[in-house]
């Protein structure tokens, strides 16, 4: 039991970063996302390490930037990816197969390159607001509640390609197990956060549960289910909801 729950762990850190991690994948992918939500705090960890180093040179635009990258970097793009696909295979597809086709397509696309373009403005405006104000657990937040969306999706909704995916075996066994445990977690996370009371848990949480739903909606009147596109693009979106979500509160506050 042990080894199986360890081996969750490998796939969800060989999935989701670029970390090499010794060990043996899982048998059944899904599995890994019990993980999920630890293997995003560690990235959120690594962001929010980057964002205070940066901002030794004074410059929040810079730290804002270099924690944005380095997201990028540690995931090798692989959400940034899904979110390009996404966008050129939903907007560009005029049904379900085309949609489909479009996004297993390696090349990006218009709707692709706009998505990505206005997707990494607003998360480095975010990230800048984040850096000035060295709210460091609503950048954490996001990261984490980024792939508790995925798990969401993979937990509620069908592949939907009929052939074989990389997401199928993440997606195939997920339950309502996976969504209990994460949704446990994530929010055991968040309450161990520095300055992390219960409206900004609220409001995390909420955005981050509203990004799926309305994702989950769009995918099951395009598609009919969720692809490994669309749990990256999920993520994206989430961290970019969760972000200006928790600093528009932040400002109110003040």
């Amino acid at each position: 039991m042990i080894l199986q729950a360890l081996s969750g762990l490998v796939t969800a850190v060989r999935t989701l970063t670029i970390v090499p991690m010794p060990g043996r994948d899982a048998e059944r992918f899904s599995t890994s996302l019990y993980w999920f939500p630890v293997v995003g705090m560690f990235i959120g960890g690594i962001q929010a390490l980057v964002m205070y180093l940066s901002l030794f040179a004074g410059w929040a635009e810079l730290a804002g930037f270099a924690a944005v990258l380095a997201g990028v970097l540690l995931t090798r793009g692989i959400h940034a990816d899904g979110l390009a696909d996404f966008f050129d295979g939903f907007w560009g597809g005029k049904n379900r197969e085309s949609a489909l086709r479009i996004m297993k397509d390696p090349n990006v696309g218009s709707f692709g390159v706009l998505a990505l373009f206005f997707a990494m403005l607003l998360k480095w405006l975010a990230a800048t607001r984040i850096a000035e104000a060295e709210e460091y657990s609503v950048l954490v937040a996001g990261i984490l509640l980024g792939r508790w969306v995925q798990v969401i999706l993979a937990s509620t909704m069908p592949y939907a390609r009929a052939e074989g995916g990389t997401a199928r075996s993440f997606v195939a066994g997920a339950g309502t197990s996976h969504l209990a445990v994460t949704t446990a977690v994530s929010a055991l996370f968040l309450m161990l956060l520095p300055d992390a009371g219960m409206i900004f848990i609220v409001v995390a949480m909420g955005a981050a549960a509203l990004l799926a739903t309305a994702v989950a909606a769009a995918a099951v009147h395009k598609i009919g289910g969720v692809t490994g596109d669309v749990l990256g693009a999920s993520s994206e979106l989430a961290e970019c909801v969760v972000w200006v979500a928790c600093v528009l509160i932040s400002a109110q506050q003040a």
